[in-house]
């Protein structure tokens, strides 16, 4: 069967889901999903009415996700706007939800992108965006994770490892604003760090802590994001602050560090800062340089760049990134940053306005391009 013909008909499949009542991204996720069963159910047994067939497929995996989003805000409603300090009642059976989602059959990857998407309510596109790869690849991911687990018994929950991955995925999505679940991971990583003693569940908290607690002052009243070195620092939570610092430093002592207590170290030296200016930022390349060992990931990489140029110079920050792939999320944006600090601001201006049509989101692309007009505006002066 010439597997073009799943996608030939996404559009006049997705106009029936959105007749039906069906929101147009939820409609193009369920028919993404249609098309991946598609490509695995029809070489061996065709339909007679393909149309019909994909129709019945997507619209149930839209009533499903409607309905897990339905719980999921139900719970999300039951919190405050702000995670309360202290111990968390274990008032629903969420966090076990994702310990068996994370079932020792899934690979660790998608054991978090099913968790993600079950569990977690966030679409195929974000999972994907956090990631790096394709929607496409992704959600042919979630979909062969779903038929692996579709005939195991949940009686063996996967490793902690995997679910604090998936808790990190889902507040990063909740504290970028597209979708409003930080304070919901937050709550989950209380309940278990209240159940299992283990550092990086503590070094997870921490750093959640530590970036909500700053959460009010990234963005102006407008709406338009504030950088880290622009924010009214007298509106940060002083409270979560010292609450995360806390829990940081008994994790530290355990002397096992990972990933989440290494990224909390570096919040900490953010809000350790009276301004920015007094930021001690070779303490923070140090943490990168840990991190690096740890994770050897590109994002790190990219992240010490920027921690390099502040600590050394903007050319040794350049340096550093000439070393790094350009087409990673966010890099043009800090070659802009790191060339306007070196003085080329004809170059800077350029970049900022390449990475704003880069932006994954509306709030990243406007700051951008306002970096790109404010620049553009002095060279012509």
């Amino acid at each position: 069967m010439d597997e073009l013909l799943p996608r030939s008909l996404t559009p006049s499949v997705l106009a029936v889901l959105v007749r039906r009542g069906a929101d147009f991204a939820a409609a193009e996720d369920a028919v993404q999903d249609a098309l991946v069963e598609a490509v695995r159910v029809w070489p061996k047994d065709a339909p007679r009415d393909p149309k019909g067939w994909l129709v019945t497929v997507a619209w149930r995996r839209f009533l499903d996700a409607t309905r897990a989003d339905a719980s999921r805000r139900r719970r999300e409603n039951r919190l405050d706007e702000e995670p309360a300090p202290g111990p968390a009642p274990a008032v629903d059976d969420t966090l076990q939800l994702y310990f068996l989602c994370a079932h020792p059959s899934l690979t660790p990857s998608s054991a978090v992108a099913l968790t993600l998407r079950a569990v977690g309510g966030l679409t195929t596109r974000q999972i994907a965006r956090a990631y790096l790869v394709p929607e496409a690849t992704m959600a042919q991911r979630i979909s062969r994770a779903k038929r692996t687990v579709s005939g195991v018994r949940f009686d063996r929950p996967g490793d902690v490892s995997t679910v604090l991955r998936v808790l990190y995925l889902v507040f990063n999505e909740g504290y970028s604003g597209d979708v409003d679940l930080a304070a919901e991971a937050i709550r989950l990583t209380r309940q278990l760090a209240d159940s299992i003693d283990h550092p990086e569940v503590a070094g997870l908290l921490a750093l959640m802590l530590l970036h909500h607690a700053r959460r009010v002052s990234r963005t102006a009243a407008d709406g338009s994001l504030v950088p880290l070195a622009e924010q009214d620092r007298g509106l940060w939570h002083t409270g979560m602050i010292a609450e995360g610092v806390e829990i940081l430093q008994a994790a530290l002592a355990r002397d096992r560090l990972g990933e989440f207590q290494a990224q909390a170290a570096v919040a900490a030296l953010h809000a350790d800062a009276p301004t920015a200016g007094e930021t001690d930022w070779v303490q923070i390349v140090e943490w990168y340089d840990e991190l690096v060992g740890l994770t050897d990931s590109p994002v790190v990489r990219l992240n010490r760049a920027v921690a390099v140029g502040e600590a050394d110079g903007p050319r040794a920050g350049l340096a550093e990134l000439a070393a790094l792939s350009d087409a990673l999320p966010r890099h043009t944006a800090v070659a802009a940053y790191l060339h306007e600090r070196d003085g080329d601001l004809p170059t800077a201006a350029r970049l900022y306005a390449e990475a704003a049509h880069k932006a994954p989101t509306l709030a990243e692309r406007d700051h951008l391009t306002r970096q790109a007009a404010r620049l553009n505006s002095g060279l012509r002066r």
